[in-house]
Formats: C-alpha cells, structure tokens, sequence
C-alpha cells in the first residue's frame, strides 16, 4: 500500500510511497481525516514518495489548512524527490513546495505558520 499511518499518544505519521495518484486519493484522505481526529501533531514522510499527482497535491495543501484550524502542527518530513517539488511548482503550490524545499536541509518542514 502506498500510504500506511502510523499513531502513538502524540503524534500521527503518514508514509507515502510510491506514486501518490488519483488512484489512493480516497485513502489518503481517510487516512489524514483519521490523523486529525485524534488532535495530535500529524508528520507526513515523503522519504519514499516518487511522484504526487495534482489530487494529491490539494489533499496535502487541505490538510495543511486543516491543521492551521484544528490547531495542531502539520510538518512534511524527510528527502522530498525533485520530482515531487517540481509537481508542486507547476501546479502552483510554489509556497508548499518551498517548504519541502527547506526539508531537505531540516529533516522537518513545518507548515503550522
């Protein structure tokens, strides 16, 4: 499977593998619903993440809302592809590909701002 969730008492992490499409859209939706609803942090690790279609793209910029709203921090973590990066730029999200961008240097892109 291509996203898999992880959650402890303080934190929920998402794993993406693979390519990210419209094909595991519904799952990764469920998945970030499911890591919110616990009011915990929620870590995304796109280590293994090769490619993010623009379906995927918008779930990532919604649960980066969702967090700003909910109050929890919201972080993408790990080796972004520049395969990814470049998705996000020609869809437009330059700002959340910028924060993926930092990732490279921090280990952890906070998008709790």
């Amino acid at each position: 499977m291509p996203i898999t969730l992880e959650q402890s008492e303080d934190i929920s992490v998402l794993r993406l593998e693979g390519a990210i499409d419209i094909a595991s859209a519904a799952e990764l939706k469920k998945l970030f619903i499911q890591a919110f609803a616990s009011g915990h942090d929620v870590r995304v690790e796109m280590d293994g993440a090769t490619d993010l279609d623009v379906t995927a793209v918008q779930l990532l910029w919604a649960a980066r809302r969702e967090a700003k709203v909910s109050g929890v921090e919201f972080a993408l973590t790990g080796e972004v592809p520049e395969a990814v990066t470049s998705a996000l730029r020609q869809a437009g999200f330059t700002k959340l590909a910028a924060t993926m961008d930092g990732s490279l240097v921090s280990g952890v892109a906070s998008c709790h701002q």
